[in-house]
């Protein structure tokens, strides 16, 4: 729907991409799902080669300084690959949006660099082996020792475990209140940064996931990001790339598996008619035109606010009602496109297969979709009651809306 909507530079970068996505062998999707792969990094050194790495950051640092707006763009050519390409892509931004926010000129000029000219690779450590959604509870620490930091504690569920050079970790540096008491760092593979475990994945392989374990890990002071005490900060900010990154890529992998689906009920017949002739079939790939049209325009439009408004709670409400319309409106067109290929669609003659198992993580990670309506909810009745509304009183035009029969308490 909105492709004739994209400006000439964006026509031009969504170009750009999908040559990068085309050029990308099949054997190596092949090869992750199947476990032979634990990091591509030859693909993030191609996709810097090819102009399409760290998108947003400023040409100084490698990247073409564009906006979200554009981004998204990319992002949704990029989801065509699946979920497990798409997020090592996409850590790149994820990551780089620390650096690109709080980071000081030195920790850009050493690190988001590295990352958006495909030289250095990212990693977020978010979890704890008992945090789960919970991450101000997390119980890993640094503590100062002259100038360094030392860290100990565990983080799990680490895309990039097994491959990452540079991790972004939440620590706590003090025994403050929760949101007072935690520091960002950018943590360096080295001495001290154990790999405990690679997680048997149900989809988006690939990608060395695991549990990673630092044992008196020392952090420079330098590679603080923002401020000690202030990673609430850095986190808050994160929300953005974490959900808006999931959001735009989980288009492009429902976009594939509609696209796959639909052409399929275009050849195949049975009871002497092409499939898309009976209404079961049709009406499902309609129902799916619909939700990726309207997830889309919403994954757009939010693009477009945080590129206004930066970070704000009404930008991180609109990127909450993206990440967990985008990802659920996915499961459900990559369901009817299995659904409509009947049983071929359920064996790995077609990708459609790998495709659902891809998605399932989509509504999990960074932050379920409940979390997500507990930020919907909460920035919602904020804006709402906090604010003086000049609009029409409605509820004065009830034809009793002056009695004595509203009784609140």
């Amino acid at each position: 729907m909105t492709d004739r909507l994209l400006s000439e530079s964006q026509g031009k970068l969504r170009e750009d991409v999908r040559r990068f996505v085309a050029s990308v062998p099949k054997e190596l999707l092949r090869e992750m799902d199947a476990d032979k792969v634990n990091y591509p990094t030859g693909y993030l050194r191609n996709a810097a080669a090819a102009g399409v790495l760290g998108l947003r950051f400023s040409p100084e640092y490698g990247g073409r300084g564009l906006s979200w707006a554009d981004e998204v763009v990319a992002l949704e050519e990029v989801g065509v690959l699946g979920s497990s390409l798409a997020c090592l892509y996409s850590l790149v931004s994820i990551v780089g949006e620390a650096l690109h926010v709080f980071g000081t000129r030195e920790q850009k000029e050493k690190h988001l660099s590295r990352l958006a000219r495909g030289t250095a690779f990212p990693a977020e450590a978010l979890t704890e082996p008992r945090g789960g959604s919970d991450f101000f509870g997390a119980t890993a620490r640094a503590v100062r020792d002259g100038d360094h930091y030392i860290l100990n504690g565990q983080k799990r569920f680490v895309v990039g475990a097994e491959g990452a050079d540079i991790f972004l970790v939440y620590a706590r540096t003090s025994d403050d209140k929760p949101h007072k008491s935690l520091t960002a760092f950018i943590v360096e593979r080295g001495p001290g940064l154990h790999v405990h475990y690679l997680y048997g994945l149900l989809g988006t392989r690939g990608g060395g996931a695991g549990r990673i374990e630092f044992k008196d890990v020392r952090v420079p002071v330098e590679n603080v990001v923002h401020q000690v005490n202030r990673g609430a900060d850095v986190f808050y900010q994160m929300m953005i790339p974490e959900r808006l990154t999931t959001a735009a890529g989980s288009l492009g992998t429902a976009r594939a598996a509609l696209e796959l689906a639909t052409r399929y009920t275009d050849k195949r017949k049975a009871f002497g008619q092409k499939i898309r002739e009976f209404q079961g079939v049709s009406f499902q790939v309609a129902d799916s035109i619909m939700k990726l049209d309207a997830a889309r325009a919403l994954v757009q439009q939010t693009a477009a606010a945080v590129d206004r408004f930066g970070s704000t709670g009404y930008t991180r409400r609109l990127v909450s009602e993206a990440k967990r319309f985008s990802t659920e409106s996915a499961w459900e067109i990559i369901n009817h496109s299995m659904q409509v290929l009947g049983g071929i669609g359920y064996t790995n003659v077609f990708p459609v297969e790998k495709m659902l198992r891809d998605a399932r993580i989509m509504s999990i990670w960074t932050g379920t979709s409940e979390i997500m309506n507990l930020i919907i909810q909460h920035e919602y009745y904020r804006e709402l009651l906090e604010k003086p509304s000049d609009a029409r009183n409605v509820e004065a035009d009830a034809a009793e809306a002056d009695a004595e029969e509203k009784v609140y308490e």
